[in-house]
């Protein structure tokens, strides 16, 4: 049996004390225990407090996605700018695109260690902790921040502005994210795009506009060194109210760039000694702002297709970076302005000084509540003041910029409308007025008319509104006659009624009589009659002659014959809405805009096919992609965008638009509406010496006044009239009040093009015709030199011109004189039409006022 040796048991006793003997230093060492278990604890609660917070920040994606709140810019017809849609100032750059003195500038100023930080500030972020410890503890108020440009860029992002330890807290785990996401360039442009600056100026470059009037590549160094002086505080560096502070923190960042290696001792000291100065609050203008009406149109489509804030959409108008090709032509557009402006100042001025009934206190900044009064001055110089005081000869008033002037007493004689007295006797401190600058220091007191009006110019074959006026300055009243106000067009109505006439048997030289026409309404009721503006009679006169001298008996039988219900039946196809069928419409008693009737017009003219008005010709958001157009029609077509042309016949576009009156009679209304400048109600307007048509239009008191009309391109419409629809004075009618809008217009805005004629629809043929009796002429062609010719050049469709001739008339006339004369009827009183009106139009016209 094998023995088993046996094995000594290990010294415990030894063991143990090797073992303590090990341990004792780690003992003793106390301060590292605790430091390892802080530590591990530390290690956790970031671990945790990273886990809790990231769920609150931006993802890689969100970040990568993020796109800064951009203004929408707009543009005329030839691709100027002319405005921009904006909450924020800011103009995005790419991060090549700041020169390298601005950003050694900004790192300078807020990060010098920017280029090789992981995105925290640690010895900063520390300090900034126990301080706001201490001043939790002690009550002392908000304790100095300690952030990084990149937790600069993380505070902006997230859009919290909350004082507590927890924001820090997520702003460092949303810059640690930004960090791994982007690169320091991406990073730095983000912050040098979004940091507010100032004076409504988001980014650097808007800010270089707002303080210097400068681009970014423009700035000099202690232009730029000021800037990143200012993120701080805006309001504490004020380049005028606190101007010696500013400087003290430009000549800090200086200091700092050349402790940097950024600039040297030479160029430090040069800037340092260089004066700050700044252009004035609100004085930059990257481009000069033009379209008044237009452009608060082109705003109330945006807005309504795309909302106002970027919680509306990534296109929002305000903060969607859009740009905006408009189809406004800024010549045509600042021409039928001035017109517009002129037209209601000559009309209304006579009538005398009228108060405005604004007035400021003087006890506060009398400056910037004149800045803020909406008082909308039209011409360029006129300006709004202030009285600050009044004796008895003379009164000192204050402008916008804090300048001051006297007004003497005779500059201000005009008489006070409705009341009597001179105006100057009115004046009291603190009324806001509305003065002219005369030159050399010199001012007159002038009034801002109480009349308004609407004007709209479109072109022909597109719709495209190439001018829009809504009233004399957008600033005083941004209510838009033209498009917003539904007026009575008076006879400027008429050619919807002959056109239909045309369309149903009627020809120009079909004779209607001019003669009482009156309308049985029942027994309670009675007759209603018609009349002619000047009350007279002529017989029975061709349907040119009575559109050309705007006679409503004719046109009453022309629509009584023709039937209402195809006449309000066309007023609808040409967009003027749905009327009532009363014989009152033929004569405008109805409502329309001077946009709508305009483009009804611009129908007519393109030998009446479709054509819808439109104000914005494309739209693109911030990265370049057309997200509206208003000509689609390539949509549509084949092989419309070819990158390379294939060698096949070029694809047409379709037709724009339906065709909605026949061709020929759109165009024989034309051609009427030809004759009434040429020798009608707009007789002024054949000075311009170019091929024109057109209508006016007078309502009974009048209260409103018309002229629709242009040439074979461009088609406008004026109106004017008092918003209340109270009489303009019995002197007032379309050809002499509405009708010279259009003539100032036209000799600024047509002068240049060329003048070309009308051009007849096919099948159209030219008759010469006697214009009074419709009968045709042999032998005489119509003349040039005496407008007011009886023979002209009538268009009409094929087999419907007059068969007799003044040779088969001279004929008859023999004849008659052999034969017995035949005793002449008498006339008690008008034949009733057997189909008679509905009788409440009594109540209708008595509502509407009647027109004439």
């Amino acid at each position: 049996m094998m023995k088993i040796p046996s094995i000594p048991l290990p010294d415990m006793e030894a063991f143990n004390a090797r073992v303590h003997a090990r341990l004792d230093p780690w003992r003793e060492k106390r301060w590292l225990r605790w430091a390892f278990w802080l530590g591990f604890a530390g290690l956790m609660a970031l671990s945790i407090l990273w886990i809790v917070f990231s769920h609150d920040v931006m993802s890689e994606e969100e970040i990568l996605a993020y796109r800064p709140a951009l203004p929408t810019m707009v543009r005329g017809d030839s691709g100027e700018p002319i405005a921009t849609y904006a909450r924020q100032r800011r103009v995005e750059l790419a991060y090549d695109d700041y020169p390298e003195m601005v950003v050694q500038a900004f790192i300078s100023a807020e990060d010098k260690t920017f280029f090789s930080h992981g995105g925290i500030d640690y010895p900063g972020l520390a300090a900034a902790v126990l301080e706001f410890i201490r001043k939790e503890a002690t009550g002392g108020g908000r304790s100095r921040g300690s952030s990084t440009i990149t937790q600069q860029v993380a505070k902006n992002l997230s859009g919290d502005d909350e004082y507590s330890v927890l924001r820090k807290a997520r702003e460092a785990v949303l810059a640690f994210r930004i960090e791994d996401t982007l690169s320091k360039e991406e990073i730095l442009s983000l912050y040098l795009n979004e940091i507010f600056l100032g004076r409504n100026a988001y980014g650097v470059q808007a800010a270089a506009r707002a303080y210097f009037d400068k681009d970014v590549g423009e700035l000099d160094l202690h232009e730029a060194a000021y800037l990143a002086a200012i993120p701080k505080g805006p309001a504490n560096y004020h380049p005028v109210r606190n101007k010696q502070r500013a400087t003290n923190r430009r000549n800090y960042v200086l200091r700092e760039m050349e402790k940097n290696g950024f600039i040297s001792e030479a160029e430090r000291a040069r800037a340092a000694a260089t004066e700050l100065t700044a252009i004035p609050t609100g004085s930059a203008r990257p481009f000069k702002e033009r379209g008044g009406y237009f452009l608060e149109e082109v705003r109330r489509k945006l807005l309504a297709d795309y909302g106002e804030e970027a919680e509306d959409g990534p296109n929002s108008v305000y903060a969607g970076g859009l740009w905006v090709r408009t189809s406004m032509n800024v010549e045509m557009q600042e021409a039928a302005a001035a017109a517009m402006r002129e037209q209601l100042a000559r009309f209304d001025g006579p009538k005398g000084w009228r108060d405005l009934g604004l007035s400021i206190d003087m006890d506060q900044d009398w400056e910037s509540q004149l800045r803020l009064a909406r008082v909308g001055t039209g011409f360029s110089d006129w300006r709004k003041a202030v009285v600050l005081r009044r004796d008895r000869s003379v009164a000192t008033i204050g402008f916008t910029d804090g300048s001051t002037a006297t007004l003497p007493r005779s500059a201000a004689s005009m008489p006070v409308r409705g009341r009597g007295g001179l105006a100057f006797d009115q004046f009291r401190p603190g009324m806001i007025i509305v003065v002219k600058d005369e030159g050399d220091g010199r001012y007159a007191l002038r009034s801002i008319p109480e009349v308004s009006g609407g004007f709209v110019a479109e072109q022909v074959d597109t719709g495209r509104v190439l001018a829009m006026v809504g009233g004399f300055d957008v600033e005083g009243s941004p209510y838009n006659r033209a498009t917003q106000a539904k007026r009575q067009p008076g006879s400027a109505f008429k050619p919807i009624v002959y056109v239909t006439a045309l369309e149903n048997g009627f020809t120009p030289a079909t004779l209607i009589p001019d003669e009482p026409f009156c309308v049985w309404q029942g027994a309670q009721l009675g007759d209603k009659c018609f009349r002619n503006f000047d009350g007279r009679y002529s017989g029975p006169k061709t349907l040119r002659w009575g559109v050309e001298q705007s006679r409503n008996l004719m046109t009453i039988r022309a629509a009584s014959q023709t039937g209402m219900d195809k006449v309000v039946e066309t007023a609808a196809k040409l967009g003027l809405g749905d009327h009532p069928r009363y014989l009152s419409i033929a004569l405008g008693a109805g409502e329309v805009t001077v946009q709508g009737l305009t483009n009804a017009y611009a129908i007519l003219a393109n030998h009446g096919r479709e054509v819808k008005p439109s104000i914005i010709d494309f739209v693109q958001d911030r990265s370049g992609k057309v997200i509206y157009r208003a000509d689609n029609r390539c949509a549509a077509m084949e092989r419309c965008n070819m990158a390379e042309y294939d060698g096949r016949p070029m694809p047409r576009p379709p037709e724009r638009g339906r065709q909605l009156i026949d061709p020929q009679a759109a165009y024989q209304m034309v051609h009427i509406l030809e004759g009434v400048v040429e020798r009608g109600t707009a007789v002024r307007l054949a000075s311009l010496e170019r091929p024109l048509f057109g209508k006016t239009g007078t309502t009974s008191g009048p209260t409103n006044v018309w002229f629709v009309g242009g040439t074979p391109d461009i088609v406008t419409g004026t109106y004017i009239g008092y918003d209340d629809n109270r009489s303009l004075g019995r002197y007032a009618q379309g050809g002499s009040t509405a009708a010279p809008v259009f003539q100032m217009f036209a000799e600024k805005a047509l002068k240049d093009h060329p003048k070309t004629p009308f051009v007849a629809a096919p099948g159209i043929r030219m008759v010469r015709i006697d214009r009074l009796t419709g009968e045709r002429v042999f032998g005489t062609f119509p003349t040039t030199v005496e407008r007011r010719s009886a023979v002209i050049w009538e268009a009409f469709k094929p087999e419907t011109e007059p068969r007799r001739t003044f040779r088969r008339r001279e004929e008859e006339a023999e004849e008659a004189e052999e034969a017995p004369v035949a005793p002449a009827p008498v006339v008690t009183r008008p034949v009733r039409p057997k189909t008679p009106e509905p009788p409440d139009e009594a109540e209708f016209l008595q509502r509407q006022g009647g027109i004439y």
